[in-house]
């Protein structure tokens, strides 16, 4: 008795449990073994990174580490250039002889030749041309050499943000909330589609303009007699072409001069400038006699080389100048 009701207690239990009796056609799984401690699988990046090879622990070590190491490394190297840097100007600084000495640098011979040589060995009366244009000629022809290319490099980026632009606007596409990105590139500032029609503007620049170009032409022309020059006179020259844009638009300008017009111009006055000053120097270096004669002190056609040096450097400038204006005013040229 006692032991049926064992087992009518033990059966209540299981159906309570859920432990009810199996169907007969049932699959009973085998239990998996017990897992060993170092058999399990890792489950993080550090617990992989004991796994991997050695590539891949390089690679894991990268992704942990490097932005931060590379970080460290950069701020280390950067004050370490710094530091040497300022040590070197304040050794330099430190050797300086005292200001205003005899001895110094400013007083020596070579001031002196300029001042009392100049004249005879360069052929122009104003001594600073000739110092630049003759003296230290290779120093100015790097100095257009800079602003030739700094015009064109930005010429090149505006172009190519505007063949990207043209390219986006032929081959539209929307974002899933239907937004149109065809014009990716930086709103273009068109100055001759803005500008209205001014009569006093362009009344005042039709009488200026003739007259500041003549006055660049001069300045020009005549910087090696007084001063002025290439540079400020193709600043003049600029000035010109930048208030006949704003007057009568950038296309009346593009019509005479454009992108083609600068670069030809530009670089045609660099290489004459670069071949002429190559020969003067391989001539005075192997004392050789020049062929371009000095003329006389005080005439408009003397100097030698400097007077049409100083026309490709006033060309130079005056087409660098108004190209910026140009570029970043309304992106194109």
């Amino acid at each position: 008795m006692n032991e049926e009701l064992r087992n009518i207690w033990t059966q209540f239990f299981n159906w309570v449990m859920g432990n009810g009796p199996r169907p007969e056609n049932e699959v009973i799984p085998p239990e998996p073994p017990p897992a060993l401690p170092f058999s399990q699988k890792p489950t993080d990046k550090f617990s992989r990174f004991h796994e991997a090879t050695l590539k891949e622990r390089y690679t894991q070590w990268l992704e942990l580490h490097g932005l931060h190491l590379f970080s460290v490394i950069y701020s280390g190297l950067s004050v370490l250039t710094c530091i040497v840097i300022v040590s070197l100007l304040l050794a330099t600084v430190a050797e300086l002889p005292p200001f205003g000495h005899e001895r110094n640098p400013a007083n020596n011979e070579v001031i002196r030749r300029y001042v009392q040589h100049g004249g005879r060995e360069t052929g122009a009366q104003n001594i600073v041309a000739g110092l630049i244009l003759d003296y230290r000629a290779f120093d100015t022809f790097g100095e257009s050499a800079v602003l030739f290319t700094a015009a064109v490099s930005v010429l090149m980026i505006l172009g190519a943000s505007r063949r990207n632009s043209l390219k986006d606007s032929q081959n539209p596409h929307t974002d899933p909330e239907g937004r149109n990105f065809s014009q990716r590139g930086p709103p273009v500032i068109r100055h001759h589609l803005l500008r209205k029609d001014d009569a006093i503007l362009q009344g005042v620049a039709s009488l200026s303009i003739p007259v500041i170009l003549m006055m660049g032409c001069v300045v020009v022309i005549n910087g090696h007699l007084s001063p002025g020059g290439g540079f400020s006179g193709g600043a003049i020259l600029s000035t010109a072409l930048i208030l006949a844009a704003n007057a009568f638009g950038f296309e009346r300008v593009h019509n005479f001069f454009n992108e083609r017009t600068f670069i030809v111009s530009s670089s045609t006055a660099l290489m004459i400038y670069a071949l002429s000053k190559g020969y003067s120097f391989f001539t005075g270096a192997n004392h050789l006699h020049s062929i371009i004669p000095k003329g006389t002190i005080g005439d408009i056609l003397s100097a030698g080389l400097i007077l049409p040096l100083n026309i490709c450097v006033g060309l130079i400038v005056a087409g660098t100048l108004y190209g910026f204006y140009a570029l970043f005013s309304e992106g194109d040229m």
